[in-house]
């Protein structure tokens, strides 16, 4: 069985998040970590699919809000496409398929900035896939504009990652 992590990051935070969710995963079963540039689109055998990204404007990147994001600094963003073409692109999934979304957003209300996570856990449902978690938010800085996590984000992100693979690996047994 295959359990993987995909993530799309602009500044290099969100890839910090996704590789500190699989290094908790990892306690308990292997993992595999990818840029949505490179993700797999065939999901047969994945036996856990955790997917993320940055929340920009409410919700998940789009090509322009990723332009946008990409005008603020002097330098290629971390992924060039985003978690909303990627689920877009798969084929079909299979019936059941295990799932937990994340998105890094800045530390506010969500009523305020939103969450990209919600957005990914809709697509991923419509596809017939089955939370094992609800959607999770981890808090990114601002100041610079590519500050990364917050700290003590980083830590969390591996605890929520650990107690999902402790999760899958208790329905392996």
């Amino acid at each position: 069985m295959r359990v993987i992590v995909v993530f799309e990051s602009m500044f290099g935070g969100t890839e910090k998040v996704a590789q500190a969710i699989a290094a908790g995963i990892a306690v308990s079963v292997p993992v595999e970590v990818h840029n949505v540039d490179k993700a797999p689109r065939d999901l047969t055998g994945v036996g856990l699919l955790v997917a993320g990204g940055p929340t920009h404007v409410h919700a998940m990147s789009r090509a322009a809000t990723r332009k946008a994001a990409a005008d603020q600094v002097g330098y290629e963003p971390h992924s060039h496409t985003g978690v909303r073409e990627w689920l877009d692109s798969l084929g079909p999934v299979p019936a059941g398929l295990p799932v937990a979304t994340f998105d890094t957003r800045v530390g506010k209300p969500r009523v305020l900035t939103g969450a990209a996570s919600l957005g990914a856990a809709k697509r991923l449902r419509r596809l017939g896939c089955r939370m094992m978690a609800p959607p999770e938010s981890f808090f990114v800085g601002t100041d610079p504009v590519d500050a990364g996590p917050v700290p003590g984000e980083l830590a969390r992100a591996e605890a929520w990652g650990a107690a999902l693979g402790a999760a899958l690996r208790r329905t392996l047994v």
